[in-house]
Formats: structure tokens, sequence, C-alpha cells
């Protein structure tokens, strides 16, 4: 486990930042003393955000963007480098869930738009703070995917499929950044207490599962600067660190 502060001087960018894990994230990394560049849809999420990481002795820049803008993520990856000239840690953690649906009941446009957010997107955000990370001393990339990648129970095919495809694209990153500085690897939370799980499994108890600042920790750790793994899969709810 990393210790409590380390981040200070960084700035670490987080998406879905506004609620659930993001949230979570972004202030277990304001905690740590990064300055938090928070990219989510809703505004007032945000702005509740920056009032909790002000209270915790940090600072925000509030990025209200639709992640499907990819010509907005392009701005957002120039102005970046154009403030700070560099970027010491993303976390990609926005995700939608689409419909849970028999594959050929799905409509394209919910494929296409659920691709756009959990796979398209997060192309978008390597592609666009590629040369932010790189000016870090320890740019650390870390996104947040999930178990059914693998497991692709029926029904789940276009969630399973965006998260795989996710998957495949951070384990050819890191071994491109095999030979630098950076470090890019994957998360899966487990079963959190989040708005997704309440619509992925509508009858749950959500008191019966962890909350987000549960697995917080654990994920910030993988954009610590001393964090020395590459290309590996850190699972919240087994504990388990493997190779992706």
């Amino acid at each position: 486990m990393a210790s409590a502060t380390g981040l200070e001087g960084k700035v670490v960018l987080i998406t879905g930042a506004s609620r659930g894990i993001g949230r979570a994230a972004a202030r277990e990394a304001a905690r740590r003393g990064a300055h938090i560049v928070a990219v989510a849809r809703t505004v007032g999420g945000l702005e509740e955000l920056d009032d909790e990481i002000q209270a915790l002795g940090s600072t925000a820049t509030l990025v209200p963007l639709d992640l499907t803008d990819f010509d907005g993520i392009d701005r957002l990856g120039a102005a970046v480098f154009e403030r700070w000239g560099r970027l010491d840690g993303l976390i990609g953690n926005a995700a939608q869930l689409g419909a849970i649906s028999p594959l050929a009941h799905l409509s394209p446009k919910d494929f296409e738009q659920t691709l756009a957010v959990n796979v398209t997107a997060n192309y978008r955000l390597i592609r666009s703070f590629d040369l932010p990370l790189r000016k870090s001393a320890a740019g650390r990339v870390v996104f947040v995917s999930s178990g059914a990648a693998r497991s692709a129970r029926p029904f789940w095919a276009l969630y399973a499929a965006s998260k795989a495809a996710l998957d495949a694209i951070v384990k050819s990153l890191a071994g491109e950044m095999a030979q630098t500085d950076m470090r890019v690897n994957l998360f899966y939370p487990g079963i959190v207490r989040t708005a997704m799980r309440a619509k992925a499994v509508p009858g749950e108890d959500p008191e019966t599962l962890p909350l987000p600042d549960s697995v917080a920790p654990a994920l910030v750790d993988m954009i610590m600067p001393d964090y020395p793994h590459n290309g590996m899969l850190q699972d919240a709810g087994s504990g388990e660190l493997s190779d992706i």
C-alpha cells in the first residue's frame, strides 16, 4: 500500500469524476496532494467534487465534457499541455453499461454509443495525452475495466465486448511503453455500490455492497510515481495482481 501522500505537485486527470468510483478516486488523489483535472458530463456533480477537494486542502480544474466529443478531448489535451507541460496521472474511469439484452435485439445506436464511450473515447484520451504523459518524470495510466470482459455472460455481450476491447488496447499500449518511464495498467473494481451496478442489477440491495471509497486507494496507488508495474491487472475483488 502506498503512503497517504506522495502526489504533491502532480497533475492527475480522472474521467467520470462526478460520481461513483471516479469521484472517490478524485478525492483520494486530492488527499494525497494531487491537483485534479476532473472530467464529467454533470456540472453539478463536478462542483460538489470541487468543494470536497478544497475541503481536503487540494485544488481541481473542472472540465464538463461528454467524452464522445472527441474534438473536445483533443482540445483538453492541448490545454493541459499548455498549462502544465505534462500530465502525471490518467485514470480512465468513465464508462457506459449499454443495454443488457439478447445480442440480436441490441439497437445499432446503443451499440455504437457504448463502444464510443468505453473504447473510442479511451483511445482518444491516449492519443491526446501521449505527449503530456511522456513529458512527466513518471507518467502513470490506469483504465478501469471489468471482469465482464472475460466472463462474457449471456445478454452482456455489448458491455463485455467493449471492456474486452479496452483490455486489449491497454495490454498493447503497455507493451509499447515497456522501454519508457510510463506505466500503463488495468483495474477491475469488482462489485461496488454505483449507479451502473444499480442499473445492471436492479433488484439488488445496495446496502449490501461496498462503497466506491473502498476501492479508491488501490486504484490511486496505481498512479503513484513509485508504482513499478506495467501491463498488469489489479483485481480489487480478489486482491490479485496479474498480467493482463
